[in-house]
């Protein structure tokens, strides 16, 4: 049987997993290469690693990315960056239009799934914006951001951190080329203001985006509306900002009264909300926090960014279902309406289930985690190595997210397996291999007279 034939019978979910599989193999063999790393050399583990990490758009990292890796090496890295935060699957699409060659209804069965919520004739156009907007956004970003580190840097050098860092925010993966992130410019109003705007409109969605362009391009002369989609991720993203960030500046209000300017004092906590929204880059020391900052941003990273974004883990549609499903509960109405629509009971459940699923599988993966960290006496008193540092750790890989406690490099070859699982199904989404694992179609499976059970 040729590959062909493989494509043309997989279900689309197995073609999505598959893509970004030989993204990470093609990376890994790359950052393998001896002129790659500037010793020369780099472990298998740690290659994987950080292919998997740039593809998955996450930003967890072993081993720091200037110090460690050339400028070819950074370079490969941010091309997995782009093509993870994009996805394999629609720059093959682009490509296979641009050389005049037809794409296989599989192919656009991924697309449809990928980026629409609803079906749409017009894929291929959803497509080509997708790819314009993110060349167009980047390149403003890169500008600002050039404006910035001109300051500080000759022109022409201030122009590859700028690009660099401009697809790294967009793409929400987080890489930085400094050891300490953001933390350097913490209280810069533009570098800030520049990387939290890439940020949101990479991790907004691209069928948000495609649909206000559209709104904003057809309202005139009549009556046009937005999608449930649309104004369930923007009111859920905006909620979820305003209130991380003005929950970081209560918490956090003892180690910000030292800060003097009151820009930094709002820029810190905005910036910190926006980047659990997957994106990874941090202005401030993240094992510095209290506990109870660190339990909110946990939060804000499991339900991070929305459909058809660069981000991953839970996005930010689920929890707005759950919460309406929870209010009809409570108010004992059978249905669940949303901006006067009612949504499928099926939608309703599979939300729930995925909320549960992700739960159990970072509850497995973070025993798996303490329980071979133990076995191998790795185990250390202190803050490093707290329950707390490894859940952490645990749900900013299964969310893409990319914010540490600065436990990732400490990680065995089995902790950082683990991690690198978590990123994969984080980024492919867990809904995904449900389907390559039991199949995409429904049973009613066998039905039995019914019988009452408490619950409470």
């Amino acid at each position: 049987m040729t590959l062909r034939t493989l494509m043309l019978k997989a279900h689309p979910a197995t073609l999505v997993l598959a893509s970004f599989l030989m993204a990470i193999s093609i990376g890994t063999l790359l950052l393998k290469l001896p002129y790659s790393s500037k010793a020369g050399n780099i472990s298998w583990v740690d290659a994987l690693f950080t292919a998997t990490s740039a593809v998955c758009v996450t930003g967890l990292v072993v081993v720091d990315t200037s110090g460690h890796f050339t400028i070819f090496g950074q370079c490969v890295i941010l091309a997995l960056i782009q093509i993870g935060g994009l996805g394999v699957m629609t720059i093959s699409v682009v490509l296979f239009r641009w050389i005049g060659r037809s794409v296989s209804f599989r192919h656009r069965m991924v697309m449809q799934d990928l980026f629409a919520h609803t079906p749409r004739e017009d894929i291929f156009g959803l497509v080509k914006s997708i790819v314009l907007f993110t060349a167009g956004t980047e390149l403003i970003g890169a500008v600002f951001l050039t404006i910035h580190w001109s300051r500080e840097l000759p022109f022409w050098q201030a122009v590859y951190p700028a690009v660099f860092h401009s697809i790294s925010a967009f793409c929400n993966a987080g890489f930085s080329l400094f050891s300490d992130s953001m933390v350097r410019y913490s209280d810069n109003v533009l570098l800030n203001t520049t990387i939290c705007l890439l940020i949101v409109a990479g991790g907004i969605g691209f069928p948000v985006l495609y649909d206000v362009q559209s709104w904003f391009a057809r309202r005139r002369g009549k009556k046009v509306r937005l999608s449930i989609q649309t104004k369930t991720v923007l009111i859920t993203t905006f909620a979820l900002i305003i209130s991380g960030a003005l929950m970081f500046a209560f918490l956090e209000r003892q180690s910000l009264g030292h800060v003097q300017t009151l820009s930094h004092r709002i820029l810190t906590p905005v910036f910190q909300s926006i980047t659990c929204r997957t994106a990874g880059f941090n202005t401030v020391d993240i094992s510095s926090l209290k506990d109870a900052t660190l339990a909110m941003m946990i939060f804000l990273m499991f339900f991070g960014a929305s459909p058809g974004s660069c981000g991953g883990g839970v996005k930010t549609t689920t929890l707005a279902l759950l919460i309406a499903s929870t209010v009809s509960r409570v108010r004992r109405k059978r249905r669940v309406n949303m901006f006067k629509k009612s949504i499928p009971p099926e939608t309703v459940t599979r939300s729930v289930s995925l909320i549960l699923v992700s739960m159990g599988i970072i509850s497995v993966v973070l025993f798996l985690i303490l329980a071979g960290d133990s076995a191998n006496g790795h185990e250390v008193a202190g803050q490093q190595r707290t329950f707390l540092a490894y859940l952490f750790e645990t749900i900013s890989a299964f969310g893409t997210v990319g914010l540490s406690m600065g436990v990732t490099p400490e990680l065995n070859t089995w902790g950082k397996s683990l991690i690198i699982l978590m990123m994969i199904i984080g980024r492919v989404g867990v809904l995904t291999f449900a389907y390559i694992i039991a199949g995409a179609g429904t049973t009613n499976g066998v039905e039995y007279s019914e019988e009452n059970l408490m619950v409470g």
